[in-house]
């Protein structure tokens, strides 16, 4: 009789347990998470922050890849876009799955806040969504 009232703890513990990454899953998340951050540095070498802006408009991008979390804008050689979202997006571009990044606005412009969907390629099946941080323009110096 004591123990039904304790049944729904027992499987809430056994579903908390069940979703808690084991130690080789835990090595290859930090090994990833490495792994985009030298990437991310190495996309950026040789340009320097500038200002936040809440907003950008939809310029000719000539690349869109993901780091993780972070989403870069390629304008041209000497200028990026970087935009830290809370995930969601990891598949996009030519680094990882390839899946193609998809934004609807009405005013022409990707905002912070701003929630956009990842699509297959090949399937045309959405894969994922992430909303966008603050662009952090990014500038060779002169």
């Amino acid at each position: 009789m004591r123990i039904r009232p304790l049944l729904p703890f027992a499987i809430m513990a056994m579903a908390i347990a069940g979703c808690t990454p084991t130690p080789a899953e835990r090595a290859q998340m930090q090994q990833a998470a490495a792994t985009d951050q030298a990437d991310l540095a190495a996309a950026l070498r040789g340009l320097s922050p500038d200002k936040p802006t809440q907003c950008i408009g939809q310029f000719p991008t000539r690349q869109v890849n993901a780091y993780g979390p972070t989403i870069v804008y390629t304008i041209s050689p000497r200028l990026k876009y970087v935009s830290q979202t809370a995930g969601g997006c990891e598949g996009i571009g030519q680094r990882s799955r390839g899946d193609i990044l998809v934004t609807r606005t009405p005013t022409g412009q990707l905002c912070s806040g701003d929630i956009a969907q990842t699509v297959d390629r090949s399937s045309g099946f959405f894969t994922g969504s992430c909303s966008f941080g603050q662009f952090v323009p990014y500038r060779k110096a002169q």
